[in-house]
């Protein structure tokens, strides 16, 4: 098997301050890349640093809002001042402005669509410029989210951007394939703090804060783990050993690695000269509408107690 090392390479990780960021950038470090870490708080970013130049790593702190063009070109044109190039971005920043859609103001749907969504563009496209200039392919990585696969109660502006998010990695493939830059969208599950606000896992995350491993229905049957479950995937995908994956979805979690489905038409029905409201309406139930696709997050399966 071939042993993943990104030394002399150079990445961007956007919204890597804590959380799933930090896990991604000391992966990437771990591996050899340098590290250009993002947050927009000076303080948290600094010990990002520190924690990954304290374990023997590369890295610097770029704080700055991801969203603005500004602001994607201070991170790529950082990433090229300290350690001379970029090969490798990964688009984790993100924020949270959960409502119903009766409830949502423009201001929520904005902030988030601005961060994830525009962000994401802002950052791909900065970085897409440097790489083809550079001649020499590189990475894009790209972080989706279930939601965005299956819509989630309560997250319209997030799931939106996430689903664009996926859209834009399929889309991206295509366009910069012939210049060796490979995209991927990836769909990670762990214990963060947006998921233990959700009561049935809340117990389980607190244990684990307390030194006891996650049990095998959560890291198995729900894919569910710690940050630095999911961290494998990016050092891997930014890796030679990836050269031929792009366009992807893939999922992670606990012990759990996903590859997921393109939208695709998956049942059909004709009408000599087309269709009317009327044969719609009788052949529905019985034709396309016979098995319905379900929407949402599917509920975590627990076990009796």
């Amino acid at each position: 098997m071939p042993s993943i090392d990104l030394t002399g390479k150079v990445a961007v990780v956007t919204g890597s301050g804590r959380g799933l960021g930090l896990a991604y950038a000391h992966a990437l470090a771990a591996v050899g890349a340098s590290v250009v870490v993002n947050d927009v708080d000076e303080a948290v970013a600094e010990q990002a640093v520190k924690s990954i130049t304290q374990a023997g790593g590369k890295a610097v702190a770029e704080v700055v809002a991801v969203g603005t063009s500004e602001a994607a070109d201070r991170l790529v044109t950082r990433a090229v001042e300290e350690f001379g190039r970029l090969d490798i971005l990964v688009t984790n920043a993100g924020i949270l402005r959960d409502k119903v859609l009766w409830k949502m103001s423009d201001e929520d749907f904005d902030a988030v669509i601005t961060t994830h969504l525009k962000g994401t563009f802002t950052c791909a496209r900065a970085a897409a410029v440097r790489l083809r200039e550079q001649g020499e392919g590189g990475s894009i990585i790209l972080v989706g989210s279930p939601a965005g696969q299956r819509g989630n109660f309560g997250q319209t502006n997030y799931s939106a951007a996430k689903a664009g998010i996926a859209a834009m990695a399929r889309t991206w493939s295509m366009e910069l394939g012939r210049a060796g830059i490979t995209v991927n969208a990836i769909v990670p599950v762990a214990a963060t703090a947006m998921t233990e606000t959700i009561p049935a896992f809340a117990p389980y995350i607190e244990a684990m804060r307390q030194g006891e491993p996650l049990p095998d229905f959560l890291r198995k049957g729900e894919g569910f783990g710690t940050p630095e479950d999911c961290a494998a995937l990016i050092p891997f995908l930014a890796s030679e050993a990836a050269r031929g994956v792009t366009g992807q979805a893939i999922g992670i979690g606990g012990d759990k690695v996903t590859l997921w489905s393109h939208p695709q038409e998956i049942k059909a029905a004709y009408a000599d000269g087309g269709w009317s409201p009327d044969a719609l309406a009788e052949a529905w139930p019985t034709s396309l509408g016979a098995e319905p696709q379900t929407v949402g997050i599917p509920a975590p399966k627990f076990p009796e107690a």
